[in-house]
């Protein structure tokens, strides 16, 4: 592998999809060796592979080397082109695996992005379908990409056979607005979805039931929806799902969610994700956990201005994801409590300067 100038270079599998969408926002060609190179099986992973292809169509002219043990590879990147695209998942990882980096990219394409991808719709690894809908997007209208900004679930699949279908829809921006968002307010409402595929109906409203036994306690305001899918939407293999979201009086958002276990009853499955929906909403701050990396990526992208977003503490991914952005944007953060008069606050106020990036890609209108 030829090495051009400006290569970054990284060690590992870990935070691979964050350093590729980096790479292909800066425009720095990246290189990342010893991917597995101690494993009894070495290399990339089969979905590790289809995410590299995903980002070859979705862009145009990027040139992807792949070590012949699968240990190494080299990316240069190429234009962000976006338009209609379609994708089949593997089913070792769901939908949200390939979504969360392609989010990232899609406002800075050079055509309004359509992208179909088939596969696992909800897994315990990555964001589910419900979650980009209902928070990850959202997040995005923060920073102005909001008009013809969709994702539709066609089908519903949850493993291990999948099945299942979700199209996103993303207009482009010249550049992203400045974030200035440090008021978490007060929780105003409870939302949640509970769907069921191959199972009985009822499944769905036991773990509503389940879920309201301790949300009623808290705010009356609260709606589960229950989403029954069957036939042909309702993919290749049984399972459900409870996804919970609370949104403030400020439109800071919080999210959780479980999904079904062998030998689980529905109701525990609803109690674990509302546990986890009040120990999100516990750690505070305007953005979730699940959320930082996106954020901090788009504050960064933004007008030359201080933007200033108030979160919880990081996540040891957020933690390297901002080492990253440093070596590629050799942009930092400021990190400082957020009130510094309450000892027990553990909320934290990140801010940055801008780098003013503009998408150069976009057709004119």
């Amino acid at each position: 592998m030829a090495q051009p100038p400006s290569l970054v270079h990284f060690h590992g599998h870990q935070y691979l999809r964050d350093r590729l969408v980096l790479s292909i926002l800066s425009g720095k060609p990246v290189r990342i060796d010893k991917i597995r190179s101690h494993d009894k099986n070495p290399g990339l992973r089969d979905y590790e592979v289809s995410l590299l292809r995903l980002l070859e169509k979705v862009t145009n002219g990027t040139i992807i080397d792949i070590s012949m043990t699968g240990t190494a590879i080299l990316l240069k990147p190429g234009v962000i082109t976006g338009g209609p695209i379609q994708h089949e998942c593997p089913l070792s990882r769901s939908i949200g695996y390939f979504l969360e980096p392609i989010i990232k990219l899609a406002p800075f394409c050079k055509k309004p992005l359509q992208l179909t991808l088939k596969g696992i719709t909800t897994d315990e690894n990555d964001l589910s379908a419900d979650i980009i809908r209902t928070v990850s997007l959202p997040h995005l209208q923060l920073f102005g990409v909001s008009d013809g900004l969709e994702l539709r679930i066609k089908k519903r699949g949850s493993p291990p056979l999948g099945g299942g279908e979700v199209q996103f829809l993303c207009p482009i921006v010249k550049q992203v607005k400045t974030l200035n968002f440090v008021e978490p307010g007060k929780i105003k409402r409870i939302r949640g979805i509970a769907h069921a595929v191959r199972v009985n109906p009822q499944f769905s409203n036991r773990m509503i039931e389940a879920s309201r036994s301790i949300l009623n306690r808290y705010i009356p305001d609260i709606y589960l929806y229950s989403d029954v899918y069957k036939g042909d939407e309702s993919g290749k293999s049984p399972g459900y799902a409870l996804t919970l979201l609370a949104e403030s009086t400020t439109s800071a958002l919080h999210c959780s969610e479980a999904l079904s276990e062998p030998g689980v009853a529905p109701e525990d499955i609803a109690l674990k994700a509302t546990k986890a929906l009040l120990s999100e909403i516990e750690r505070g701050g305007c953005v979730d956990q699940k959320h930082q990396t996106l954020v901090l990526l788009l504050m960064v992208l933004g007008s030359e201005d201080v933007g200033r977003c108030r979160m919880s503490e990081p996540t040891p991914r957020t933690i390297q994801f901002l080492r990253d952005i440093q070596t590629f944007f050799a942009t930092s953060f400021k990190i400082v409590p957020a009130d510094a008069s309450d000892p027990n606050c553990s909320q934290l106020l990140y801010s940055c300067y801008g780098t003013g990036y503009i998408n150069a890609n976009r057709t004119m209108a």
